[in-house]
This record gives C-alpha cells, sequence and structure tokens, in this order.
C-alpha cells in the first residue's frame, strides 16, 4: 500500500469502482442484524458466540480447522501444533477489546501486544518487527517476503494514517489494514491471526460492530482459503482492481459473519418462544 500521492489514500481507496457498493451492503447487513429483537434483550450472548465462532474462523485458515463444538468443549490447547492456534485465537480475540482505546494512539503497539499474546513465549523476538533472516512461520501466504527495512517503513506510513484518522470508511480501513499486515508478516509467527485480530479492532473501534457480533473471520473462513490467498495476491498487486476486489472480499467476509449472527439470534429467539 502506497501512502504517497494523495492526502488520505485510504479515502482515495473507498472510490474505487465497486468499493462504495460494497461498503454500503456491508452497512446494510450490519444495521439489520443490530435491529434484531433479541439483540435488545441477549446482545452479550450474541457477542460472546460470536467471539468464539470468529477466533475458529481465524484459527482455520491458520491450519487449525476444528469442529466449532471441538472448540467449544476444549479446556487443553497446549497438546500440539493445532491445539496452540486454536488457543492463540481464542486469547486474540479476547484482547482485542481490552485494546480499542489504545489502537487509535499507538497501533503498533497493540500490534506488538497481540503478537505477544498469540505467540504466548519467552522468546526476545516475541512482540516486535522481526529483523532480516529471521524466519518467518505462516502456513498460508507464501508472498515474497518484504525485507526489514521495508517492514518497518510500511508499518510507520500505516500507523500514521490510522492515528491521523479521516473519512474512509470502517471496511476500507479494516481491510487495508489486514492486507497490509498478511503482505508484511512483520512478526515471526502468527501473522495472520494477529492481522484479523487488528481487522477486528478497526471494525469494532470505528463504530460500525461496536458490539463485535459480525465476525468476519467467520466469513473469511466459509469463503475458503483459496480464496483468500487470491484476494490477497489482488491486494498485494497494488492495481486497482486488485485492490477494490480484496476490499470487496473482506466486505463479503463481514456479510457472512453477519449471517452467522443472525442465526444465533434466530436460534435464541426460538428457544424463547
Amino acid at each position: 500500500m502506497s501512502t504517497t500521492g494523495a492526502t488520505d489514500p485510504l479515502a482515495a481507496l473507498g472510490a474505487l469502482p465497486g468499493v462504495p457498493e460494497s461498503v454500503e451492503s456491508v452497512r446494510k447487513a450490519v444495521d439489520r442484524v443490530y435491529g434484531h429483537r433479541i439483540m435488545r434483550r441477549r446482545s452479550n450472548e450474541i457477542t460472546s458466540e460470536a467471539a468464539l465462532r470468529g477466533a475458529r474462523g481465524s484459527a482455520a485458515l491458520s491450519g487449525a480447522d476444528w469442529a466449532l463444538e471441538e472448540v467449544r468443549r476444549r479446556t487443553d490447547f497446549s497438546s500440539d501444533d493445532e491445539a496452540r492456534t486454536v488457543g492463540a485465537a481464542l486469547r486474540l480475540t479476547a484482547e482485542a477489546g481490552q485494546l480499542l482505546s489504545i489502537w487509535r494512539q499507538s497501533p503498533l503497539r497493540v500490534l506488538a501486544r497481540l503478537h505477544l499474546v498469540a505467540a504466548a513465549a519467552s522468546d526476545p523476538r516475541v512482540g516486535r518487527p522481526r529483523q532480516d533472516g529471521e524466519p518467518v512461520e505462516e502456513p498460508l501466504v507464501e508472498l515474497a517476503l518484504p525485507d526489514a527495512a521495508e517492514v518497518s517503513g510500511r508499518l510507520e506510513g500505516l500507523s500514521r494514517l490510522i492515528v491521523a484518522g479521516g473519512p474512509a470508511p470502517a471496511l476500507v480501513t479494516a481491510a487495508v489494514v489486514h492486507g497490509e499486515l498478511l503482505a508484511l508478516r512483520p512478526f515471526g509467527s502468527h501473522n495472520g491471526l494477529v492481522a484479523r485480530a487488528a481487522q477486528r479492532i478497526v471494525l469494532v473501534g470505528s463504530g460500525l460492530d461496536p458490539k463485535a457480533i459480525c465476525s468476519a473471520e467467520v466469513g473469511h473462513a466459509e469463503l475458503g482459503r483459496a480464496a483468500y490467498v487470491a484476494a490477497l495476491d489482488g491486494y498485494v498487486s497494488g492495481t486497482p482492481q486488485g485492490m477494490a476486489a480484496w476490499i470487496a472480499h473482506c466486505g463479503r467476509a463481514v456479510e457472512l459473519g453477519v449471517r452467522e449472527s443472525t442465526a444465533v439470534c434466530e436460534a435464541l429467539q426460538r428457544g424463547a418462544a
């Protein structure tokens, strides 16, 4: 993502062909689920269930595709790599809500904290951007790896955009944060999990989804890993068409997350009838 050539690059992305329609479609979908009668009485339950399902979806994209009931049942997440991935996703989902007030002032501090929470290891590389020559473990993304200088520069640019704020729609900002972190893979591990947690923070903190019930992670998992990687390729290409396709993909993921929470609302309503 280039941060030069426009006063507000994120706002410019919001004007790409097809993006305004995606933004409006997401807004309407979110408004509908927030207007559900169950949300007036049992929103905390919807939030908790969305968090669980979102963590499951994010873990699935990182190679640990567990059934929802297994995630719900399990208490030990240390037995193997898949279990540790699911545990990291659950921790990140819980932590994201605690970092909303810090994000707009210090996004890089939040990203460092997210990596610390995900890795849960006493390693000097945890919680800081990687240095040249340090390996990166990211099972899904196989794009060329930017060097440490590029990572540092682009993270600083992204941070400036977030702190400055602007008129860009929440969907656009969330998609760019998500795509940039996946493209850069700034940490030695757990970059996908951190990127999706950062997207959640943007969507919630922007006010689009203040109760965190529209889990984009659910939608990304439903759309599938192949579609996720293909859309990311569009983002990394930097072309208007590729960027627009990535934003639209992220919008569709949010809408599928809305559909999931709507189904939870309907199930609770039937149970209360």
